[in-house]
């Protein structure tokens, strides 16, 4: 299996600087490889150009620019190539498949913050001072930085990548190493009902609140949006503004991750099969369809909208999906078995007779059936129905 690990660098001045020319020659060889399809695309011969083709220039390029382009990995500069030819791959499979994509943009050199180098050991090296007790990983053209390594490396590093943060630099490696023991059995099964008053509730009655870390940050991000809204373009003054609204959202993001990773955690330690929702919370974030007034020609009549836009930014605070995917992947780790279940009817269906009505669920959190009248809370209900439409699906699925 491959495992990813992310760890804080510590370079030094010369090194900071050298990192972020680093970037901003990528960003150049990204952005002027965007032109050249562009121009190629455009002219009367509608020609295609594709990696290969621009993978073949590099040695040009290279020599032409020696002091910039020549110094840095060539196996690097590839990579960013790679990256631009996936952009374009995934913006005509959107186009094949109906939707409407947008076109690959050019890059600020704010907004290119990650080098990715395709091999240990071409162009970098991980733990490039074996001998020293500092962990460091060499770049070319930049040298040996010192690694804040908070946990050991399992396996073989395959991948390195440096990544920008704000003012902070990381390095992200890829490790390939043996599928890990599974945990020991614990005989437990749990069904879990995602929401927004708590985050989850399990099956038995257990319910885990809802952090909400965004709005507990909306004050400050407000505030720091503001002041980011009077400063004057191109000033030292808004860039401060625009570093700190950036660090309040990195902040936000780390403890929703953290938040996460710990409920994952707990979860798979503790049961040996998970049922969940298969939430499209794509499709539950999208804004109403306006209603056209058919009596006064070009007015709308209200929709909703506004509080839509509050139950899309809830969801996006809660980090459903970002959860999920965690759970998905410690599940393997660990041989634990998680299922997903279609959500449909699951709080209003009742766990006692099996009958389905939206009267069912009077209020958000009350359900009362109006059949047998058996009366529980909603979100343990649907936790309940979730996890008996797990188990008939791994009942029903081929050994």
């Amino acid at each position: 299996m491959i495992r990813a690990y992310k760890f804080l660098m510590r370079p030094t001045v010369g090194q900071t600087i050298a990192l972020g020319e680093m970037l901003r020659d990528h960003c150049g060889l990204y952005n002027g490889a965007l032109q050249e399809r562009r121009d190629a695309y455009r002219h009367t011969s509608k020609t295609s150009i594709k990696y290969g083709m621009q993978s073949a220039q590099l040695k040009e390029i290279r020599a032409f620019d020696p002091e910039r382009q020549g110094r840095w990995s060539f196996s690097g500069q590839q990579a960013t190539l790679r990256r631009l030819d996936k952009a374009f791959a995934a913006f005509f499979r959107r186009i094949k498949s109906g939707e409407t994509p947008g076109h690959p943009r050019f890059r600020g050199v704010n907004r290119f913050d990650t080098v990715d180098f395709p091999k240990d050991g071409d162009g970098c090296r991980w733990d490039s001072t074996p001998h020293d007790a500092q962990t460091r990983v060499r770049f070319q053209g930049v040298g040996h930085v010192k690694v804040k390594q908070h946990r050991p490396v399992a396996g073989k590093v395959k991948t390195v990548s440096v990544k920008r943060e704000g003012k902070r630099w990381y390095v992200v490696l890829t490790a390939e190493q043996a599928q890990p023991e599974p945990l020991p059995a614990t005989g437990s099964i749990v069904g879990i009902d995602m929401g927004i008053a708590s985050f989850l509730t399990t099956s038995k009655g257990e319910h885990i609140i809802n952090p909400r870390h965004g709005r507990k940050a909306a004050a400050k991000l407000e505030a720091a949006q503001q002041a980011l809204a009077r400063c004057k373009r191109r000033s030292n003054r808004r860039k401060k503004a625009v570093a700190k609204v950036g660090d309040l959202h990195r902040k936000v993001r780390r403890q929703r991750l953290d938040h996460a990773h710990k409920t994952a955690l707990t979860l798979v330690r503790e049961h040996d099969f998970i049922a969940h929702e298969d939430l499209k919370i794509r499709n539950m974030s999208k804004a109403p369809a306006p209603k056209p007034d058919p009596g006064t020609p070009g007015s709308f009549l209200p929709n909703g909208a506004a509080a839509k836009a509050g139950l899309n930014r809830s969801i996006a605070d809660a980090g459903w999906g970002v959860f999920l995917a965690i759970l998905h992947a410690k599940a393997e780790s660990a041989g634990r078995e998680v299922i997903a279940v279609d959500p449909r009817n699951t709080s209003r269906t009742c766990p006692e007779c099996g009958h389905v009505a939206k009267e069912n669920r009077p209020t958000q959190e009350k359900f009362h059936c109006v059949g047998c009248g058996h009366q529980a809370h909603a979100d343990i209900v649907g936790a309940a129905n979730v996890l008996r439409a797990g188990l008939a699906r791994r009942k029903a699925q081929p050994a």
